[in-house]
């Protein structure tokens, strides 16, 4: 697939499913062994009032809060880091439906838009884009260039930083980043979880998102089940 073809940029698939033995695994309440993290966010939470994103001239959803920057990556991981967040890249095109449903149907519940707003400083670049960016080790290229560089294939795609960036000063790429990129093209709880795991940096002391990913989701049946007893008492 080369990236040259626009519409061959998405990113592939759709929502995550879970499959028998993941299922197998949930019933069993194996994959609990993460809900028990002191600190973690509700698993779920209030959809409504909706967050609405704006369409811009560019052709992009854009996010109230997603960062206005002079586009120098070294300055905003250390303004990021300053405001207690966690810095990430996120890459987007004209057109792409699945950037689309990031912001119209995941971004747009209001619990997932707060937690990410509350916890991670996003800088929205242009697959496509012309304006001049600041790499990490210093060199300044075009959005279009930087993807290319980053080898930035699908969208939408988020690169996650690390928390700390000491002994990585003139370096760039995979050295600096958290977790491996996914794109963001499943729904709501798994892109909510993987939020939730790289800011509470679960990923360095178990790098398996998925099994992240099954306790919460046990976690969250388990709030279903509770909710519907109630009301049948």
């Amino acid at each position: 697939m080369r990236r040259t073809n626009r519409r061959l940029a998405y990113a592939p698939g759709g929502r995550a499913r879970l499959g028998l033995s993941a299922l197998a695994l949930l019933c069993s309440g194996l994959a609990l062994a993460h809900a028990a993290d002191v600190g973690l966010p509700p698993p779920s939470g209030p959809i409504s009032p909706r967050v609405e994103p704006v369409l811009g001239d560019d052709g992009l959803y854009h996010q109230s809060w997603f960062l206005l920057s002079f586009l120098d990556l070294r300055q905003d991981f250390r303004d990021a880091k300053a405001a207690g967040k966690r810095f990430a890249v996120l890459f987007e095109q004209r057109g792409c439906p699945y950037c689309a449903d990031l912001h119209t149907k995941v971004l747009a519940r209001r619990y997932i838009n707060d937690y990410v707003r509350r916890n991670f400083a996003i800088l929205q670049l242009d697959l496509w884009g012309a304006r001049e960016v600041t790499d990490f080790d210093g060199a300044r290229m075009t959005e279009k260039a930087l993807a290319e560089r980053w080898g930035i294939s699908f969208t939408p795609t988020i690169v996650f930083y690390k928390d700390e960036a000491t002994g990585l000063d003139g370096k760039w790429g995979r050295e600096l980043e958290a977790v491996e990129r996914l794109a963001l093209s499943f729904g709501h709880d798994t892109f909510y979880d993987l939020f939730v795991w790289v800011r509470q940096s679960i990923y360095e002391r178990d790098r398996n998102f998925q099994r992240f990913h099954l306790a919460r989701s046990a976690e969250r049946a388990a709030m279903k089940t509770d909710a519907v007893t109630t009301g049948a008492n």
